[in-house]
């Protein structure tokens, strides 16, 4: 895993690309290299992390004729069988096994068919000299990052805003929408951000580039498509999936560096360490962090199930508030606001574990592909609540306000008052609505012009709208997969891991396993009111009962808390058109103890932090 950057079809200066790479240097601790073409205007520049073919494998790559050459981060878990395939084909590689090469010659026999024929995580750009070309692409559940900006006469790329920011020619004027979208989701769905020069390049998609006549041509190469596939038997989707698993951990087992595996004691960390016991790969080690708080501490979890595999597990413990000062430093990081405070602990076990090993296999996606989360309990009721008048639900979801203030992770008042906002939109947008920093009209209020809910969660209600076959389940399974997953889970993932120059592999997104997830109908997902059925149905197999089947808890900290002192004077530097004054409300109901805007106070945290690396203060386009 690296970092990448460049400027495609207008002359780089070679100091302005060095800036670029310089900005993402702690993707890539082990090296950097750069090119320059400068008669067809293509600058590449990377930042690598050495772990597969380590002495061979330095970027920018080209082939022997340097006709093609490619700048990647990422991973190509299937790339040991590709490369026989194209050598059968007549293809002759100069290394030995590297990962990287292999685009190079695929994309000389495959074209923009490249991307379909790679099972791993991946943003590469290609710039093919002979056709006058530059190829981009992203994986298809967008586990590595890739952000454009159009500068003078051509494009800048980049696998963080922070690279694009380097380049004096990017536009890093505020994105209104963007910033709207971010607090009605508390994440930025592609291909937007919170600034109107950069956009994203969205997951599963490509970008091709002709450098002679400047045209440009953006394909989804991939549709994560749920397809329900019904009449199969329980025992027989248990053993596809138990073996798909190990399949799927197996593969990712490929590399010269040491391994480990990120272990909370939940289900999909716990089963990712099962699978890998079983795939062989030796010397396992498991990496958990505790707090000495006990109701946030799942480290006890974790070490029953390293010791009910036989597996080492390191465990660091923290004082329940020391995450607390890390707030303005890790949303400093970030380069793109982010309003999941998870971001926080999963920074902390990053740097823990990187003091250990380069690559670490997590269990993300577990919950997106079946069925894992809390919102899905709340669906009977939600449509049930539907035959009352919306003023009802208004009436009751003021009357949360009166609850007391508990500010607990998941407290009873927090959940009543999410839920029953939520309920006030269309079903179509109702899963983020209870999710967001901010409902519609306090969105309104705050950036001074009306946001409809259909404005704010437009591409939700599309993709809702666009399956009508499909439960109301499946529909919210689709949602978390194409939205929450990548530009919140993922997102937060790779900044967390590689500001430690760590790797991270998900388990659960290799092309077979979620394939199998989206040909599952919702039967086997939630079945008589257990959440993941069928993947607890394998971990019985291999895991203890309770470990199984024990409440999902999830990074619980104790933000709400944290922000009725942290920090101890809250950043109100001005952002577009928002209302500063009003925002300052917030923190002071806040802390006051008259309401609790944890969700919303952190977002604007996160929003505040990033813009003070670069832009956004000036009106908003």
């Amino acid at each position: 895993m690296c970092g990448i950057t460049g400027v495609i079809g207008t002359p780089c200066p070679a100091e302005t690309l060095r800036a670029m790479i310089a900005a993402i240097a702690h993707r890539g601790p082990d090296g950097v290299g750069e090119d320059f073409d400068r008669d067809q205007n293509v600058a590449l520049g990377h930042a690598r992390l050495a772990v597969i073919d380590i002495a061979t494998g330095a970027q920018p790559m080209w082939d022997s004729a340097h006709e093609i050459g490619v700048v990647f981060n990422g991973e190509i878990y299937n790339h040991a069988d590709l490369r026989k395939t194209l050598e059968a084909r007549g293809h002759r590689f100069t290394s030995d096994h590297s990962d990287t090469e292999v685009l190079i010659h695929g994309w000389r026999e495959w074209g923009a068919d490249l991307p379909g024929q790679l099972n791993g995580m991946f943003a590469f750009a290609l710039h093919d000299r002979r056709a006058h070309r530059v190829f981009l692409a992203r994986d298809r559940f967008g586990e590595k990052p890739l952000y454009l900006a159009d500068v003078a006469g051509g494009l800048a790329f980049g696998s963080e805003i922070a690279a694009l920011l380097a380049h004096p020619g990017v536009n890093d004027a505020p994105c209104e929408t963007g910033i709207a979208k971010y607090l009605a989701y508390g994440f930025i769905p592609a291909p937007f951000t919170h600034l109107a020069g950069v956009r994203k390049l969205p997951a599963g998609h490509w970008l091709s580039i002709d450098l002679g006549t400047g045209k440009r041509q953006q394909a989804c190469w991939h549709d994560f498509t749920l397809a329900p596939v019904h009449g199969r038997r329980e025992g027989d989707l248990v053993d596809e999936l138990d073996h798909l698993l190990v399949q799927a951990t197996r593969r990712r087992l490929v590399a010269d560096v040491p391994l480990g595996v990120f272990l909370s004691g939940g289900l999909d960390s716990s089963l990712v360490l099962s699978c890998l016991k079983r795939a062989g790969g030796g010397g396992e080690e498991s990496f958990t962090i505790g707090f000495n708080e006990p109701s946030f501490d799942e480290s006890g979890f974790a070490r029953r199930v390293a010791a009910h595999l036989g597996v080492p597990n390191k465990v660091q413990v923290f004082g329940i508030d020391d995450a607390a000062p890390l707030i303005e430093p890790v949303l400093r990081a970030l380069s793109e606001p982010l309003a999941d405070a998870s971001v926080l602990p999963t920074w902390q076990l990053s740097r823990f574990v990187r003091n250990h090993v380069t690559v670490a296999l997590s269990g993300d996606g577990g919950d997106e592909l079946f069925a894992g989360y809390a919102p899905f309990r709340a669906l009977p009721l939600s449509r049930a609540l539907e035959r009352l008048p919306l003023a009802i639900i208004a009436g009751m979801a003021g009357l949360t306000g009166w609850l007391p203030s508990s500010g607990r992770y998941m407290s009873l008042d927090f959940k009543a008052q999410r839920f029953l906002l939520g309920q006030m939109q269309p079903m179509a947008c109702r899963t983020p609505a209870w999710m967001a920093p901010l409902q519609p009209a306090g969105i309104s209020r705050l950036m001074g012009r009306e946001w409809p809910a259909e404005a704010l969660y437009s591409e939700a209600i599309a993709a809702w709208n666009a399956r009508p076959d499909l439960s109301d389940g499946e529909r919210m399974a689709d949602y978390f997969t194409r939205f929450y997953l990548p530009d919140d889970i993922l997102m937060k993932t790779d900044r967390a891991a590689m500001a430690h120059g760590l790797e991270t592999r998900a388990v659960f997104l290799d092309n077979d396993l979620s394939a199998f997830a989206a040909s599952l109908p919702m039967e086997w997902k939630i079945r008589g009111g257990v959440q993941k059925y069928l993947l607890k149905k394998v971990g019985e197999r291999h895991l203890p009962h309770d470990i199984v089947h024990r409440s999902k808890k999830g990074f619980g900290i104790p933000v709400a808390r944290w922000l009725r002192n942290t920090p101890p004077q809250p950043p109100a530097a001005p952002v577009g058109t928002i209302n500063t004054a009003g925002a300052l409300e917030y923190w002071a109901q806040h802390r006051s103890g008259k309401a609790d805007h944890r969700l919303f106070l952190f977002a604007w945290l996160s929003l505040q932090y990033v813009q003070a690396r670069g832009g956004t203060t000036r009106a908003m386009t």
